[in-house]
């Protein structure tokens, strides 16, 4: 598996997240790591940013409701 060259902490910089908040996302998701300093398996860091953008997608319907 090859790997990304995105760390928790840079994708938690990109997507304005919390360091923990990505350590979550991983722990919900199966993903092993050491600290903020990992660099994700091209498939994990896909999972991670997938399910951050469906978790930002659903938050911003949620105020479309009237």
């Amino acid at each position: 598996m090859g790997f990304a060259d995105l760390s928790i902490q840079s994708i938690a910089t990109e997507y304005d997240l919390t360091v923990q908040s990505v350590f979550d996302l991983c722990d919900q998701l199966g993903i092993t790591y050491k600290n903020q300093e990992t660099n994700l398996a091209l498939e994990d860091a896909k999972a991670v940013i997938m399910q951050i953008l469906h978790r930002q997608q659903s938050a911003a319907g949620e105020g479309d409701n009237f």
